[in-house]
């Protein structure tokens, strides 16, 4: 059996960085206690410095100290994976070989955004990518964020040809395109949902997993849908789907992290701080995601 059979199946937690609210620095007391709480509740693994991190408004030396800080705090009880992309190959090339690997299970790389290569670009960009990491690569594809779709055929490719790239978040919302990976996959390569509402039925199509928003506030809940799904337990994992779905459409009505970070407020357990360009959540929103919660909660 591969060594990467069972890596980062599951629920992964897409982490968000806690902000303090006066100076907009990072709050590694309560980083720390919702890596804590994310774990006890059963999640399967940790996603650090993807975009609900908002690592794109950080300076190197804040991800490298987050990093650092997410790898001490988790102390190995979960792998973690690492978003480690961008649009210029070689910058992403230097920044593996700067990068201290210890602790970290593999890394997550978006399509490059803005530049919209081709797929030929695209393929040539993570073979780099894969050629040059010292642990396994996830692709993440998510075109309405980059302004490119990996398709499935190039998709395929890198999954025959590059041994290091072991599976893809999946968040084009085209199920066709998801279906045709899922159907054509060699042995071994994982799918992993990008978008909590398209989890479930990803999940009964043979997906591995999710790389999730809504577990930073649900991940007990989160976790045992996607275990039940993965077991074939449709009838105990449709409800837990349901319920969860209207706050899953919400936290995304004015953008991510927006939603999440609003939604942690209402639970109490961060400060509902953004950087710009982000901002937090209208008073519309705010109030929406705690009625959601509420009803949610009896």
């Amino acid at each position: 059996m591969s060594a990467n059979s069972k890596l980062f199946n599951g629920t992964g937690v897409a982490l968000i960085t806690p902000f303090r609210k006066q100076q907009e620095t990072v709050d590694f007391t309560k980083l720390e206690n919702l890596i804590d709480h994310i774990i006890q509740q059963g999640v399967d693994y940790i996603v650090a410095l993807g975009t609900t991190s908002e690592a794109a408004t950080m300076s190197e030396s804040e991800r490298s100290a987050v990093q650092e800080f997410i790898v001490e705090t988790v102390a190995g009880r979960v792998p973690i994976m690492l978003g480690l992309g961008g649009n210029n190959t070689q910058s992403i090339v230097d920044a593996i070989h700067r990068t201290n690997f210890e602790g970290i299970s593999g890394i997550l790389s978006v399509t490059p955004y803005y530049n919209k290569p081709n797929q030929r670009g695209l393929l040539q960009h993570f073979r780099s990518v894969a050629d040059n990491s010292p642990v396994p690569v996830v692709i993440y594809n998510v075109p309405g964020r980059t302004g490119v779709n990996l398709a499935a055929e190039t998709t395929l490719t890198l999954a025959n040809e590059c041994r290091n790239i072991i599976g893809i978040k999946e968040a084009s919302g085209n199920m066709t395109q998801v279906m045709e990976i899922l159907r054509n996959r060699p042995e071994g390569f994982k799918v992993m949902s990008g978008d909590d509402a398209l989890t479930f039925p990803m999940l009964t199509l043979g997906a591995n997993g999710v790389i999730s928003v809504i577990a930073n506030a649900l991940p007990a809940d989160m976790s045992n849908m996607v275990r039940l799904a993965m077991k074939g337990d449709i009838k105990k994992a449709l409800p837990l789907h349901n319920a969860m779905l209207p706050l899953m459409h919400a936290i995304f009505d004015e953008g991510n992290p927006t939603g999440i970070k609003a939604l942690l407020e209402i639970e109490g357990s961060i400060s509902n701080t953004l950087r710009l360009p982000l901002i937090k959540s209208s008073k519309t929103l705010y109030n929406k995601l705690a009625t959601l919660y509420n009803e949610y909660r009896k």
